[in-house]
C-alpha cells in the first residue's frame, strides 16, 4: 500500500512537471520561433500604435469607412461574449433586425442586390473579413464620403482582398481593418 502510494504522488508529480511546464514551454517557444506572428494574434501596428488584429473583427459604422459584418457578440465584436444569436430564422427579433440592416442598405444603393453577409451575422460574432461582393457594394458610398473615385476604392480593396487559401480552401474575402486604414492612408477624413 505504502509502495502504491509512493509511486502514485512521484507520478503526479513527474506528470505535472512534463505536461503542465515543459511541453507547454516547448509549445510556446517553437510556436514564437515558426508563428511568431500568429502566436500573438496578429497584430496591426499602425504609425506605431496597435489598431486591432487581423484576425479579429472590429465595428466601423463611421462615414467613408468600410463596414464591417453585422456582430452578435455581446454588444458587438466583443471578444469576451464571441457568439452568435442563435435566433431562429423565425425569430421576430432577428427578421426585425434584417429588415432593418435591408431597408438601410437600399437607400444607401438603391436598385444593388444586397450580399448577404452584410445582413447576417457570422457564428463567433467577431469576422475580420467580408465578401468580395460586399465591400464592392460599399463602394459608391465610400468614395463620395471620401471624395475619392471609386476605381481609387476599388483599387484599394483589390489589394486588401485574399484568395482562397492554398486555391481551393474558403473563399476569397476581403480585410475590413486593413482596407479602413488604406483608406486612411490616402484620404484621411476630419474628424468632427
Amino acid at each position: 500500500m505504502k509502495q502504491n502510494l509512493k509511486i502514485a504522488i512521484l507520478m503526479t508529480l513527474v506528470t505535472t512537471v512534463l505536461l503542465g511546464i515543459i511541453y507547454p514551454l516547448i509549445v510556446t517557444g517553437l510556436a514564437q520561433g515558426l508563428f511568431h506572428d500568429q502566436a500573438n494574434g496578429q497584430l496591426i501596428n499602425h504609425r506605431g500604435e496597435i489598431v486591432g488584429s487581423r484576425i479579429i473583427g472590429q465595428t466601423f459604422a463611421g462615414k467613408g469607412n468600410l463596414h464591417s459584418r453585422p456582430s452578435a457578440a455581446g454588444n458587438g465584436y466583443d471578444a469576451a461574449n464571441s457568439g452568435g444569436s442563435n435566433y431562429a430564422p423565425t425569430n421576430q427579433k432577428l427578421i426585425d433586425r434584417v429588415n432593418g440592416d435591408v431597408a438601410r442598405l437600399q437607400a444607401e444603393n438603391p436598385g444593388k442586390l444586397i450580399p448577404i453577409d452584410l445582413v447576417t451575422t457570422s457564428a463567433s460574432g467577431l469576422d475580420p473579413d467580408i465578401t468580395p461582393a460586399a465591400a464592392e457594394f460599399q463602394v459608391p458610398r465610400i468614395a463620395r464620403e471620401r471624395g475619392l473615385s471609386e476605381d481609387q476604392v476599388r483599387e484599394i480593396i483589390r489589394r486588401h482582398t485574399q484568395g482562397r487559401q492554398w486555391g481551393f480552401l474558403g473563399e476569397p474575402r476581403v480585410n475590413v481593418l486593413e482596407v479602413n486604414l488604406a483608406l486612411d492612408d490616402v484620404n484621411r477624413l476630419p474628424t468632427k
